[in-house]
């Protein structure tokens, strides 16, 4: 009887230490189920699952049903979540270089970017870490566009006839916009297709995976075509919660989620042509902005980055070596 017990006892003291060992990432998304993130983002999780023997589980919340980017990180900081995929430029509280990439106009190809990217990418990922987030690399959304719903928008002049729109409690992209001269109207991402419908807002800047994705689409008829800026996700986990993982999970969960964003970004990249020609076939009109306007733009972005730099939002640093990089790029 005293075998039995002891056998018991054992199994007892065994389920209590795996128990102890699991963990639970509880993350919240904008992107919709089905989507392409959601889907690669399921896969990589039921591979962490089963390299770790169940020690390490991923609970998703897509579809913005924990709220946007900014109830997201409230959620994260209160431990009612422990982390998501969010927008790059919804972490720029945790370290301002984080916005290197978001610079109005700073990068004019893919190309351009590409090789930015490839000198940067590292550390933006270490800045991130010392502000609190463990991340695993970033997958673009691509660039942004402006896309108006009533009249077509080519030049700056143009633009501040419209009700534009920004991110709510974006503070960045507030000042940046505001540099152009135009009064924005602030909205969570989870209103901007209730605002194009309604006539609250009428023109948007968004990467054509996302106007699709999201279903802003339906109420566009005009792109402007020149890439405003550069917009990217990240998967991100606070530092604290991800230190509830053993050491050798936290390798595991590491080495897969990279490989996962290291091809959605190389999809993404894909998707975003296709999405263009997919704007187009849905009767969006292209605008093509003439060279005066081009100027008009750019004369504009730099004021803006001038703006960041003077009130000390990014670092002379990284916009020096982001020059340097963008002199270096092959042509």
């Amino acid at each position: 009887m005293n075998k039995i017990y002891s056998i018991i006892l054992l199994l007892t003291l065994n389920s209590v230490a795996v128990t102890a060992e699991a963990v639970t990432f509880k993350m919240a998304t904008l992107s919709p189920e089905g989507s392409v993130w959601m889907t690669m983002m399921r896969e990589g999780a039921a591979e962490i699952k089963k390299k770790t023997d169940g020690r390490v589980k991923f609970k998703f919340y897509p579809g913005g049903v924990m709220g946007d980017n900014n109830a997201v990180l409230r959620k994260i900081r209160i431990g009612q979540l422990h982390g998501g995929a969010l927008t790059g430029g919804s972490l720029t509280r945790f370290y301002k270089d984080n916005q290197i990439y978001s610079l109005v106009m700073k990068y004019r190809t893919p190309e351009e970017i590409k090789y930015v990217r490839k000198n940067l990418d590292e550390t933006v990922k270490n800045g991130l870490k010392k502000g609190g987030f463990t991340t695993f690399g970033f997958a673009e959304s691509g660039f942004a566009y402006v896309m108006s719903s009533n009249n077509p928008v080519a030049s700056v002049e143009s633009l501040r006839k419209q009700k534009a729109w920004i991110p709510a409690n974006d503070e960045v992209a507030l000042e940046a916009i505001n540099t152009f001269g135009v009064s924005p109207i602030p909205l969570p991402l989870g209103d901007v297709l209730a605002g194009l419908q309604t006539g609250l807002i009428d023109t948007i800047a968004a990467s054509p995976i996302g106007a699709l994705a999201l279903q802003w689409y339906t109420q566009i008829k005009y792109l402007l075509e020149l890439p405003v800026l550069y917009s990217y996700g990240v998967l991100a986990i606070s530092n604290k919660a991800f230190k509830k993982a053993k050491k050798k999970d936290q390798q595991v969960i590491t080495d897969i989620m990279t490989r996962i964003f290291k091809e959605l970004d190389v999809i993404n990249k894909k998707d975003n042509r296709s999405a263009l020609v997919a704007l187009k076939n849905q009767g969006v009109k292209f605008i093509k902005p003439t060279a005066e306007q081009v100027q008009e733009w750019l004369v504009y972005a730099k004021k803006s980055q001038q703006r960041m730099l003077e009130t000390g939002r990014i670092s002379k640093e990284i916009v020096a070596r982001t020059d340097k990089l963008l002199q270096q790029v092959p042509r």
